[in-house]
């Protein structure tokens, strides 16, 4: 494959994961960052770049000239604009745009990117309604429709990527007649450190590391855009907890036919096996910051795995939401690099 231009739109917490798991992959080679675009100011973009308080220090050399990053000396250009087609995308000649900026959820925005001159963007983050992108993927689970005719692709969102691989194994070995997720997430910078006039939501304007504080969360609605099986079926609700980074799903579901804990736990490490940059298994005795930098989509806690004989199965799932998201973003664009290079020969 050839080498894939790229280019980052918003450099906060994912678009420097992104950036920085290309380099820690050693697939610079293979996927080119050739532009940033990103309103801060070029010194922090570099700091921040090099040191990061969850994920260590950069592993590599970091610096910056007038208007590019320096990353082992090779210059990625700088821009710092805040609408999508103030950049003349198009004399960049990149091949996949990622928006990492998590600001743009409708089509209407979203196509200013390829009027601008990107002919692919892939967004990191669920959209309200299918309709706002060509197509929505989850790595393993439907990315064989992904193709070179889609120019705006989402990548769902880091939750929907941890829990569709559970929920479509589960429904597979055993039928999912009901699922109720409880997504505890680790804190976001739209919630404030001390209590403030930060948000329309009145629990979200309540200080981040002082409490734990329920959200509305998409995720059934994500659930069932890609499991169109589970149809009204699915709820969920979502607590962010005071921790900087990895996040868990606590998942009940009631499933056709009663089952083992250790039945589960050995469809699960059977699943892992066949899908090993996506799925994880353990059993030993975890905390949360064991899964720091962790690139699985989902590791499964068979420590936890509760079942009883009415075919109720309580699961837990923990997962880098930053750190594992990044790494799908990685993973769908060179998928997809291969399916549009691949059909331009």
């Amino acid at each position: 494959m050839q080498a894939v231009r790229i280019a980052i739109n918003g450099y906060g917490r994912i678009g420097r994961c992104v950036l920085r798991a290309i380099y820690e992959r050693q697939l610079e080679q293979e996927l080119e960052v050739v532009a940033i675009n990103e309103p801060a100011d070029l010194e922090t973009m570099a700091y921040l770049t090099q040191f990061d308080s969850t994920h260590g220090v950069f592993p590599g050399k970091v610096g910056r000239s007038e208007n590019s990053l320096l990353i082992n000396g090779k210059a990625i250009q700088v821009f710092h604009h805040t609408q999508p087609d103030a950049v003349d995308w198009q004399a960049l000649d990149i091949d996949i745009l990622l928006e990492c900026s998590g600001a743009y959820s409708q089509r209407s925005e979203l196509e200013k990117f390829i009027q601008a001159g990107c002919p692919r963007v892939l967004v990191s983050q669920p959209t309200d309604s299918a309709n706002e992108v060509d197509y929505t993927v989850v790595l393993g689970i439907n990315d064989t429709e992904l193709n070179g005719q889609q120019s705006i692709v989402s990548n769902a969102s880091c939750t929907t990527n941890a829990i569709i691989p559970v929920l479509a194994e589960l429904d597979a070995a055993y039928g999912v007649d009901y699922a109720f997720l409880t997504t505890l997430h680790s804190v976001m910078n739209d919630q404030p450190m001390i209590d403030g006039y930060h948000h329309s939501d009145l629990r979200r304007t309540r200080s981040a590391m002082q409490s734990m504080v329920p959200v509305a969360t998409g995720l059934a609605r994500g659930v069932e855009r890609l499991l169109p099986q589970l149809q009204g079926r699915v709820q969920a609700k979502a607590i962010r907890v005071p921790i900087l980074n990895v996040s868990a799903i606590d998942l009940m579901v009631k499933l056709r036919r009663s089952t083992t804990k250790e039945e589960i736990n050995s469809l699960f490490i059977q699943a892992a096996q066949r899908h090993p940059n996506t799925l994880s298994y353990s059993d030993r005795p975890h905390a949360s910051i064991d899964f720091n930098h962790d690139a699985h989509s989902a590791i499964i806690d068979g420590s936890q795995t509760c079942t009883n004989q009415d075919g109720l199965v309580n699961l837990f799932v923990w997962f880098d939401n930053e750190w594992g998201f990044a790494n799908r973003m990685i993973d769908i664009s060179q998928l997809w690099a291969s399916r549009f290079q691949s059909q331009s020969t």
